[in-house]
């Protein structure tokens, strides 16, 4: 099974590891820092061992990788892993924006169900089963979002069952939700957020939120390797 140091250090990019099984294009290894499609949120982008990484999929608790033809890597090779850092950031921003909207809905709108989500590197949406204009709750959303925000408040991440890999975010006095994607450390790394409302059909109502880089000035982070 692949270690998922992603969980342990999501501001990491680099990893040296090794491959564990090759199924032609496919291979596992044995630790790895590049996030596999799960829970709405898309893969990291990057390379192993120079070849750049066509798809990376779940298969049970274990992830696979898929090159590119000619690979020529083995069981035992050496390789290191580096993922596009500018696209992680925004994923990790981007899907923390999304959750804390969607609690934010849920404390607004008791009952409220959520049909579907997404998180790419432009934008995130979620899906809602709803028959009136969800817009309306926008502006409750937008004053309480920016609250969290300026407040710096810790994102804690952790297990709920280790065994079985199901984890779950904190942030004390707002909200705790199952997930096992990749997060920044604090709430004020969003930077602020836009919202848009779309009506994809009957009784469904779909907010996508994007991030605004005029909110706040973010640094540089340069993500430090053990």
């Amino acid at each position: 099974m692949t270690l998922k140091l992603f969980w342990q250090d999501p501001y990491r990019t680099t990893l040296d590891t090794k491959v564990v099984a090759v199924d032609n294009d496919r291979i596992r290894l044995a630790e790895t820092i590049f996030f596999a499609f799960s829970g709405g949120q898309e893969s990291d982008s990057g390379t192993v061992a120079g070849h750049l990484v066509l798809s990376a999929e779940k298969d049970g608790l274990d992830i696979v990788y898929t090159l590119a033809p000619g690979h020529g890597l083995q069981v035992g090779s050496e390789v290191e892993i580096v993922i596009d850092w500018e696209r992680r950031y925004r994923l990790m921003r981007l899907h923390f924006a999304a959750e804390m909207v969607l609690q934010l809905v849920y404390q607004l709108r008791p009952g409220i169900e959520r049909i579907g989500a997404h998180i790419s590197a432009d934008k995130a949406r979620i899906d809602f089963a709803d028959e009136s204009n969800i817009a309306v709750l926008f502006p409750q959303i937008e004053t309480e979002a920016a609250a969290l925000l300026s407040a710096d408040l810790p994102i804690v991440t952790a297990f709920t069952d280790e065994a079985a890999q199901r984890r779950y975010w904190e942030v004390a006095g707002f909200a705790r939700m199952a997930c096992g994607g990749t997060h920044p450390r604090s709430t004020a790394e969003i930077g602020g957020l836009k919202l848009k409302r779309k009506n994809t059909g009957k009784g469904k109502e779909r907010i996508e939120i994007s991030l605004n880089p005029a909110a706040i000035s973010l640094p540089s982070i340069t993500p430090a390797s053990p």
